[in-house]
C-alpha cells in the first residue's frame, strides 16, 4: 500500500504516517514518531504537510492527535483536484503556443499600396477604414472589390466623398481640421490585423501593419464610437448643438491642450 499511496502524491514518510492512522486513530505527534521510527521533527513537519494537503484531520486536544481521512472521501477528493487541473491544461495547452505580436513597417508608395491591397483581399468577414476623403482613392479599389466579395466594408471618412460604398460615414470637418500637420488613416481587416499610418507633406509615408490585441482594441473601440455618434449625431443634432455648441467645443474647450 505505501507503494500504491506514493502514485498518488504521497512521499514514502506520509505514505506510511497515513497508514498507522489508518490502522490507529486518534494517535498524537508522538505516538506517530514511535509507530513510524522517524524523528518527530520529521514526523511533525510530514503531518502539517498531510494536514495542508487534506490526507489526515487534526483534532483539537492536548496533545493534538491526529486521525487519516477515510480512503474513499481522499481519492474522491484527488480526483476531483485532478480533473479541474486536466481540464485547465486541455484549455490552456491544447493548441500550438501563441506567437507574440508582429510589427511590420512599410514605407514606401508602392509598398503602402500593396499592403492596402493584400490586407483588403484576405479579409474574410468585415473591414473598417478610417481616412481622409484626400486618401480615399488609396484604396477605394481595394475596399470596392472586398465589398463585392461578399465582405461587410465599412469606410469611415472625414470630408465629403463619393465612393460608392454601401455602408459610408462622413465627418463634417471643424475648423481644426483645416490644416492637419498629417492625415491619419486605419484599416481593420477582420477584427485580426491592422494597418496605421498618416499621410501629408510633413511626414514620410509609411505605414505600421500589426495583429497586437492592444492595436485591434483601439481601432475597435474608435469604430464603436464612430457608429455611436453617427446615429446620435442625426437623432439630435440640433439638440447638441444648442447644449454643447457647435462641434462641441463646450465640451472640448477644457481639454484643448491635450488635443492639440
Amino acid at each position: 500500500m505505501i507503494d500504491e499511496l506514493r502514485s498518488i502524491g504521497l512521499s514514502d514518510l506520509e505514505a506510511r504516517i497515513y497508514l498507522a492512522l489508518y490502522e490507529s486513530p486518534e494517535m498524537s505527534g508522538y505516538e506517530v514518531a514511535k509507530r513510524v521510527s522517524v524523528s518527530r521533527t520529521n514526523v511533525y513537519a510530514a503531518l502539517r504537510a498531510m494536514t495542508d494537503k487534506g490526507v489526515c484531520r487534526a483534532i483539537e486536544a492536548d496533545p493534538v492527535l491526529y486521525e487519516a481521512v477515510p480512503i474513499g472521501q481522499l481519492v474522491r477528493a484527488m480526483k476531483s483536484r485532478f480533473d479541474r487541473t486536466a481540464q485547465t491544461l486541455l484549455q490552456e495547452l491544447e493548441g500550438p503556443p501563441k506567437s507574440a505580436a508582429s510589427f511590420y513597417t512599410w514605407r514606401g508608395e508602392q509598398a503602402l499600396r500593396q499592403a492596402i491591397e493584400r490586407m483588403a483581399a484576405n479579409a474574410n468577414r468585415t473591414i473598417a477604414a478610417d481616412v481622409w476623403s484626400e486618401d480615399v482613392h488609396w484604396m477605394a479599389d481595394a475596399l470596392l472589390d472586398a465589398e463585392r466579395r461578399g465582405v461587410k466594408v465599412l469606410a469611415v471618412v472625414i470630408g465629403e466623398t463619393a465612393l460608392p460604398l454601401k455602408h459610408l460615414i462622413g465627418h463634417k470637418r471643424s475648423e481644426a481640421w483645416r490644416h492637419p500637420v498629417s492625415r491619419k488613416f486605419s484599416l481593420l481587416c477582420d477584427s485580426r490585423s491592422a494597418l496605421i499610418g498618416s499621410f501629408g507633406r510633413s511626414v514620410r509615408l509609411s505605414a505600421l501593419e500589426t495583429d497586437h490585441p492592444s492595436v485591434i482594441e483601439l481601432l475597435r473601440n474608435g469604430l464603436y464610437h464612430d457608429l455611436v455618434m453617427e446615429q446620435t449625431e442625426k437623432d439630435f443634432a440640433v439638440q447638441f448643438e444648442e447644449k454643447y455648441g457647435r462641434d462641441y467645443e463646450r465640451i472640448v474647450e477644457p481639454w484643448r491642450e491635450l488635443l492639440e
